[in-house]
């Protein structure tokens, strides 16, 4: 078990080093909107500010958090704990596969109503704004997130993995996955509408996320999935645009004339408007 943690945890450094470098590459020759007018060392510092939060969110995740985790999916599993280890009690024939995929799609609600706490709960939005604040959404904005979104998501994914009785394995697919969605949905990029059609039927695509990412509320408080589409549908806050000539991106209340440093985005939660 502890080979399968080591390939997958491996695999999530190697494919969110991937995104950000194919991706970054991808937008840099064929942006869907040009924020920089051919200022390079603009984008270069704006990259540079988003990778830093990221760093430290990653390094406060594997000294704090990861071993938390763990703990937590070994004790659901020990005891026969949580929602899925009483399924495999009364399903034991069932096919592996089976059970990834229910715990794939929970652990999507679950992110999905994580989103939505974030928005509509003040506290937490708080510390959320400071992802929703950048006024030049790329792929870099997926590494984006104030340390104490971090630090609250991440200790209420303890008791989701405990109710939900996950393995860590299943958590690292789902990273995985997510990383890979995550970072394609910030990316300044467009993809053929045939294509995004098809796509965002099941799957959140930049032209959803661009949506989300809108300084006009209605549309920030809309596409709240990570993964998947149809929780958007199913709790009827989906919405779409066709039209990006006449959008902007970020908060009214910080300007992109205003550069956002990265102590400015550390401090972001406890100023005033």
């Amino acid at each position: 078990m502890q080979t399968v943690v080591d390939l997958l945890s491996g695999t999530q450094v190697a494919v969110s080093l991937a995104g950000l470098i194919l991706l970054g590459v991808y937008e840099s020759l064929h942006p869907f909107l040009d924020f920089y007018q051919q200022k390079k060392n603009k984008r270069t510092k704006h990259f540079a500010r988003n990778l830093v939060l990221g760093v430290v969110n990653a390094i406060v995740i594997v000294t704090l958090f990861s071993g938390l985790w763990l703990w937590a999916t070994v004790w659901a599993n020990e005891h026969n704990f949580g929602l899925f280890n009483w399924f495999d009690s009364f399903a034991t024939n069932l096919p592996a596969w089976i059970r990834l995929l229910g715990v794939l799609l929970l652990f999507d609600l679950w992110m999905y109503l994580w989103h939505v706490i974030n928005h509509k709960i003040p506290f937490f939005w708080r510390f959320h704004k400071v992802h929703h604040a950048d006024p030049f959404m790329d792929v870099s904005t997926s590494t984006r997130f104030h340390i104490g979104e971090i630090v609250l998501s991440s200790a209420f994914r303890i008791g989701v993995l405990l109710l939900l009785g996950m393995h860590l394995w299943e958590l690292l697919v789902y990273e995985i996955i997510a990383i890979a969605v995550i970072q394609f949905h910030h990316a300044n990029i467009q993809i053929p509408k045939k294509v995004d059609r098809i796509l965002r039927r099941v799957m959140v695509t930049p032209s959803i996320h661009k949506v989300h990412h809108s300084n006009w509320q209605p549309e920030t408080d809309s596409n709240f999935g990570t993964i998947f589409t149809f929780w958007d549908g199913l709790f009827r806050t989906l919405k779409l645009r066709t039209d990006f000539k006449n959008f902007s991106f970020g908060l009214e209340e910080y300007p992109p004339e205003k550069e956002q440093e990265v102590k400015d985005l550390f401090k972001m939660p406890f100023q005033k408007k």
